[in-house]
């Protein structure tokens, strides 16, 4: 049986560690906590588990905390968790299953994430990381913000899910790191492009967002990265009313593979804005042709190849004036979502038509 030391950085969680290591405690042989500032009851909270807590002065680097966290491992594993971060009951056991049965020739495991959820508590963003990597390997973390572990070799994929428990602000922490460092003159690499562009388009920076993103592309950075650069371009222009030059972006898409919900949705949000919907009826439509992505590490969000659409054609087919498919469309949503206020007040509209007849 392999053994696995869990590495953490945290600050300010005293709502959140117990849980976060409640879930792996007796999975794991270490814990190793590395604190970047806390001034509530976080390291009161972990010492209940640990005592291996080691304080480090934050130079808003994410990575050059997480390298530090994994230089006091002492196990043949690392493992890494955020402090919003759960192991179901069935993933902490499936990750026992692993310890036990994995080859100690594999390099790293991959995880995946269940990152953001519908009203139901059903993932609708799910994706893949490096989760567990062979100590002796010496793997670092690279990036500032958005880090990620440069890892060679032998990784396999498990079926374990780590699943994330925290409602997100509108902190501008990261914008502000991107920020400060270029005022200090760095160069952004290519991934830190278009996770600074990302940034500018979740604070509704549009035009700075379409200008990084833009950058980011002629970079030639990682397909799925590009992809999303475009779909998030488009939404910039859509919030805008430049319907036009959103499907323009939307397009680019077809020269990289087979096109996606992420992209026919939006196309068919496009046209909807613009009232034309009989071709916002039509790219919704092709959605549930589409074979979604299999095995993908990339971003794939699962209610724009559900209920979302269905949704649209519901309003679509209400103003195109057929009542019977705007109905049926409303109800494949609830097959999908149905706790989703909207759909369900759609739901209590018809069933007053039909009174009314």
């Amino acid at each position: 049986m392999i053994t696995i030391s869990l590495c953490m950085i945290v600050k300010n969680e005293e709502k959140m560690i117990g849980k976060c290591l409640d879930s792996v405690k007796d999975v794991v042989d270490e814990i190793i906590i590395v604190d970047t500032g806390s001034t509530d009851q976080t390291k009161d909270i972990v010492a209940k588990y640990t005592d291996k807590i080691y304080d480090f002065t934050w130079i808003e680097d994410f990575a050059a905390a997480r390298n530090f966290s994994f230089s006091k491992a002492t196990k043949q594993y690392i493992m890494w968790l955020d402090a919003d971060d759960v192991l179901l009951q069935e993933d902490s056991e499936k990750l026992l299953q692993l310890k036990e049965t994995l080859d100690d020739n594999v390099d790293c495991v991959q995880f995946y994430y269940n990152y953001a959820f519908d009203d139901c508590g059903k993932p609708t963003l799910v994706f893949q990381r490096e989760r567990l990597v062979k100590r002796e390997r010496g793997f670092q973390w690279v990036g500032f913000i958005h880090e990620v572990i440069s890892v060679t070799g032998e990784v396999i994929t498990s079926n374990i899910y780590v699943t994330h428990t925290r409602v997100h602000g509108d902190s501008d922490r990261n914008l502000r790191i991107y920020q400060h460092k270029l005022e200090e003159g760095i160069t952004l690499s290519t991934r830190d492009q278009y996770y600074y562009g990302k940034e500018l388009y979740y604070h509704h920076k549009m035009e700075e967002a379409i200008q990084e993103l833009t950058k980011f592309i002629k970079m030639n950075g990682w397909l799925e990265d590009r992809l999303d650069a475009l779909y998030c371009i488009a939404d910039c222009y859509s919030s805008k009313m430049e319907c036009k030059k959103a499907r323009e972006y939307l397009c680019q898409c077809f020269e990289w593979g087979t096109p996606r919900a992420e992209c026919f949705y939006r196309m068919g949000v496009t046209f909807q804005m613009e009232k034309r919907y009989k071709e916002a009826v039509y790219w919704y439509e092709q959605i549930f042709h589409l074979e979604k992505p299999k095995n993908n590490v990339g971003f794939i969000y699962d209610e724009l190849w559900t209920w979302k659409p269905h949704l649209e054609l519901c309003v679509c087919y209400f103003e195109l004036g057929d009542i019977q498919k705007s109905m049926e469309h409303n109800e494949l949503a609830e097959k999908f979502n149905p706790t989703n206020k909207i759909i369900l007040s759609n739901k209590e509209y018809f069933k007053g038509l039909k009174e009314e007849k």
